[in-house]
């Protein structure tokens, strides 16, 4: 198996995400033992922004870096767990919400891949981009 930044490459639905964790210097951290698991953002999320938002956060690291870090909860928190969990820790040091109705969400957005597995790691993937609470949505 691969790491989870090559593991998302292989995807091949994840080229935003990982062009901004580049910019933002997550890589490292990325690739690390961890484990980790990283709410993914698809491309399509990503065009839910608008060009000039990405652009801003591209221009702002420390901003684009607390936003990615807010994607990325500690431990190996595949399906099932997410099914019995209520909130969980981010890497960028708040919480996530976590609802089960049907179908399992993160601050009301959907997750609409599961268990994507690396060396490293679980993905799931997102239909839009999660903003930390304490940053307003441009």
């Amino acid at each position: 198996m691969a790491d989870l930044l090559e593991t998302a490459a292989q995807v091949g639905s994840f080229t935003t995400l990982l062009q901004v964790i580049e910019t933002a210097e997550l890589t490292d951290v990325l690739k690390s033992p961890g484990p980790f698991t990283i709410l993914a953002p698809s491309d399509q999320a990503f065009q839910k922004l608008s060009p000039e938002t990405l652009e801003s956060l591209q221009q702002d690291l420390s901003k684009l870096k607390q936003i990615l870090s807010y994607h990325v909860l500690f431990g190996d928190v595949r399906s099932d767990d997410l099914a019995e969990i209520h909130e969980a820790p981010t890497l960028e040091g708040s919480v996530v919400i976590v609802e089960q109705n049907g179908r399992i969400t993160v601050n009301d957005i959907t997750v609409s891949q599961m268990d994507i597995l690396a060396d490293n790691g679980v993905i799931h993937t997102i239909d839009t981009v999660l903003m930390p609470t304490i940053l307003s949505p441009e």
